[in-house]
Parts: C-alpha cells; sequence; structure tokens
C-alpha cells in the first residue's frame, strides 16, 4: 500500500516517513532523488546519509534523480521473488517527488524533449506507484501555499507539483499532513460529497 506524507519545508515529514517505515519494515530501501548542483547540497545529502546509517535501522539508499518508475518495477519484482523464498519485503520510501518532478522539469526545459515528456514520465510513475504491492512511502512538499513564483518556470513548477500531488493522493491508501512535527492522517478526515 502506498502512504503520501506531504508537508512544508522542514515540516518533520521525511522523519515522520522513516519512523513509519522502521515501523513495518525490518529494514528499509531509501530511494533519493535529490541531485546535487552545488557544496551546500553536497553537505546536506552527506547528512542525510550519515542520519540513516545512525538511526539504527537497516537503509539501503538508492540514487535515481529520475527512474523512480523503472526502481519501483525491479523492486516490486525482486520483493515478490523473496516473498515466495519467505522472506519480508523492505519498506520503500521514495524521498521526494518535487525533487522527482524538478529534475524532469529543468531536464526537458534544458534539452527541449517536448511538452508531452513530464505528462508521460508523471503516467509511467503514477502506474508504479499504484502498482506496487508492499509498504512504500512517498513523500512530497506543500508549496502551493506560499507566494507566486515571480517567473514563470516556478510558476510552471508550483502548478505541477500541486497536480502531481493531488494525482498521487488519489492513488494512495493513506495521506498524511505533517506541520511543525505533527502528522494528521487526511484520508479519513476527507470531506465527501454524499455527506451533504
Amino acid at each position: 500500500m502506498a502512504i503520501l506524507v506531504t508537508g512544508g519545508a522542514r515540516s518533520g515529514k521525511s522523519a515522520f516517513a522513516e519512523q513509519y517505515a522502521k515501523r513495518t519494515g525490518a529494514n528499509g530501501i531509501y530511494i533519493a532523488t535529490c541531485q546535487s548542483y552545488d557544496e551546500e547540497m553536497n553537505e546536506r545529502i552527506g547528512k542525510h546519509r550519515r542520519d540513516r546509517v545512525d538511526s539504527g535501522f537497516a537503509w539501503e539508499t538508492v540514487e535515481e534523480p529520475y527512474q523512480a518508475a523503472d526502481r519501483l518495477a525491479r523492486l516490486e519484482r525482486q520483493f515478490t521473488v523473496n516473498a515466495e523464498n519467505g522472506l519480508k519485503p523492505p519498506a520503500v520510501l521514495l524521498d521526494c517527488l518535487t525533487l522527482w518532478l524538478t529534475n524532469w522539469m529543468l531536464r526537458i526545459d534544458q534539452q527541449s524533449l517536448g511538452d508531452s515528456r513530464l505528462e508521460a514520465e508523471t503516467l509511467k510513475l503514477l502506474a508504479a506507484i499504484q502498482a506496487f504491492p508492499y509498504t512504500l512511502l512517498v513523500v512530497t512538499n506543500e508549496v502551493g501555499d506560499g507566494i507566486v513564483p515571480s517567473y514563470p518556470l516556478g510558476r510552471q513548477f508550483r502548478d505541477e507539483a500541486g497536480r502531481l500531488n493531488q494525482r498521487v493522493a488519489a492513488i494512495c491508501g493513506r495521506v498524511f499532513l505533517v506541520t511543525a512535527g505533527i502528522p494528521v492522517e487526511l484520508k479519513s478526515r476527507a470531506f465527501r460529497w454524499d455527506q451533504l
């Protein structure tokens, strides 16, 4: 079952997702979508890696800035074979959707890959998330609560991130919003039109 964890920057969403994974798996696979473009980002990535090692939980980190859907499909096949041999599958944490989206938007913009490429990659990822039968935590950011970006790519990113979050939330069994380190499960509290 897929679980979406969303929130603002430094809200505690990744820490919550990591704790959730620790409680559902004997070990975990961390699919990291971040790419490093400067020294400060190198330091952040290094700190996150050290924190996972120091957590006492057996994380395997996989760097996957673009092909998260393919990675999930490979993991699904691997876990199915392992399950047939009596092995419990690890929890998988995909962190994060908005960085995956950033990577693709920049690649499409820089390489002029065409307007349909982002939708094709998004559909591929949505299908992989929906098909994944094991514990999958997907972390994303809420980026639309602030000011309207002053440049076109920023506005496009904000819109695409909002649409992507909605689409992923629709296919996840549970959706958590984390604010100030406090997780709230949203789907069980969501308004339904039949309640009118």
